[in-house]
């Protein structure tokens, strides 16, 4: 039936490709954006046009920023000789949200998993190795998630970074097992930083 609306099937059909999102709640959405004014519409539409024309990657940490480079890494207050790695964006703000960490950031875009085609030369680690070889920074703290590809990584930049006479440091294990570091509360984070060990 909804098919012969093909706005809306073809809305429904975009929708559904955002994670998590299968044809029902796509289906929601696009009844909820349908009963929405246009002005409410159009603020969406130029939200997302705004997110792909002005957000990139900072040079240095490789962090979604508008600003290059981004405001974490121009910031005085920081503490130059700690840097820690994250997969993704998201994984940086929740230390961030957490206040544990007044370091600098390495966003590597990834995990290693070798069944999927992605190794060292996929991720941003020969950006992460160049800025290590300055001199400055003493400690590496590996904030990876706690999956299987999460541990092979870290295992991996640690031993890179030890070759480089550098502390490689890794989050306690008050994070749960296979968690990604975006769903973890505040508190936990903050544990985790704050108890992080060697590898």
């Amino acid at each position: 039936m909804l098919d012969s609306v093909p706005s809306f099937t073809r809305l429904v059909g975009e929708l559904t490709k955002f994670p998590g999102v299968g044809k029902k709640t796509a289906a929601r959405f696009a009844f909820f954006l349908l009963r929405q004014p246009t002005s409410e519409a159009e603020a969406l539409a130029t939200a997302i046009r705004q997110v792909k024309e002005q957000i990139r990657f900072c040079s240095a940490c490789f962090h979604m920023t508008e600003q290059d480079p981004c405001p974490l890494c121009r910031d005085p207050g920081r503490d130059d000789t700690l840097l820690c790695v994250v997969e993704e964006p998201q994984a940086l703000l929740a230390i961030e949200r957490s206040r544990s960490f007044r370091g600098r950031y390495h966003v590597l875009h990834g995990t290693l998993s070798p069944l999927d085609g992605i190794g060292p030369e996929q991720l941003k680690i020969a950006p992460l190795l160049e800025r290590l070889q300055g001199g400055t920074i003493q400690e590496v703290l590996i904030a990876t998630n706690f999956t299987v590809e999460g541990d092979a990584t870290a295992l991996y930049l640690a031993s890179r970074i030890q070759e480089l006479g550098i502390r490689a440091t890794r989050l306690a294990y008050g994070i749960p097992m296979g968690s990604e570091l975006e769903y973890v509360d505040e508190a936990t984070v903050n544990r985790a930083v704050e108890g992080r060990r060697e590898i």
